[in-house]
């Protein structure tokens, strides 16, 4: 199967009567992307920036994006409230979600041995999404909110973008941990989030921040906690997503 890279330019490209059955998309900007009589059956679309400003995707003249916001509030209590712009709200937003986490932890000490680290279809495992949201709490609160120098915990785990911002990756273990580490971690990183909320104050949220990838593009901290709760709340319906996959195939099996 040809692979076009980062680099490959198809801006603009026309694709008429082509066969892209099966065809893969990760990363790929496909914004103002046009299809007319096209077949999609089977077509599965993963965007976590679709809830991004004033975004819009139309499917036969509809605009789905209010449908799909809609039916992940209903499949995730607590989500709705991800944008919550008081301190009471936060408090209440946090706690939704790691209820939610908690449940899901739950379902998953249930599952067969090493099922944190099996991936789908190239994925990050649930082990590795763990170790990522350390680094987002790190990045987002260590680092610009509290703007501690060097917030990051060995455990974190990088995606290429962030490695791209010129991150000193000697920080971070070569090795992978246990499992136990990992939910260390993790604990650590999500109660330092609701320590910090239980005693924000407005006044505190309206501060200005350094966004920690672009410095040049202010923040503020409610936005950085924005961020974290919209990169818990994505990652979340990842592993979800993720551990319903591997739990039809051990079903499979039987």
């Amino acid at each position: 199967m040809p692979t076009f890279a980062r680099s490959s330019d198809l801006r603009g490209a026309e694709f008429v009567g082509a066969d892209l059955r099966g065809a893969r998309f990760v990363e790929a900007d496909l914004s103002g992307v046009v299809m007319r009589g096209v077949q999609v059956e089977g077509a599965d679309i993963d965007a976590p920036f679709l809830f991004d400003g004033k975004s819009s995707l139309r499917v036969n003249g509809v605009d789905v994006v209010p449908l799909v916001e809609a039916e992940l509030n209903r499949r995730f209590p607590g989500r709705a409230d991800r944008r919550a712009a008081d301190p009471d709200g936060l408090r209440a937003a946090w706690a939704a979600l790691e209820r939610n986490w908690a449940a899901t932890l739950e379902s998953v000490a249930a599952m067969p041995a090493g099922t944190v680290d099996v991936s789908v279809r190239g994925e990050w495992s649930f082990a590795q999404t763990l170790r990522h949201l350390v680094l987002a709490t790190d990045m987002w609160l260590g680092r610009a909110v509290l703007e501690i120098k060097q917030p990051f915990h060995p455990i974190g785990l990088t995606d290429t973008g962030t490695e791209a911002d010129g991150l000193d990756m000697s920080i971070f273990v070569t090795v992978t941990p246990s499992y136990s580490e990992v939910l260390e971690a993790r604990a650590g990183r999500t109660a330092m989030v609701r320590e910090f909320l239980a005693s924000g104050t407005s006044g505190e949220l309206a501060a200005t921040r350094m966004n920690p990838h672009n410095p040049e593009y202010p923040e503020t901290t409610l936005s950085c906690l924005h961020v974290i709760l919209n990169e818990e709340w994505e990652h979340h319906r990842y592993a979800v997503r993720d551990l319903d996959a591997i739990e039809a195939k051990y079903d499979a099996r039987r």
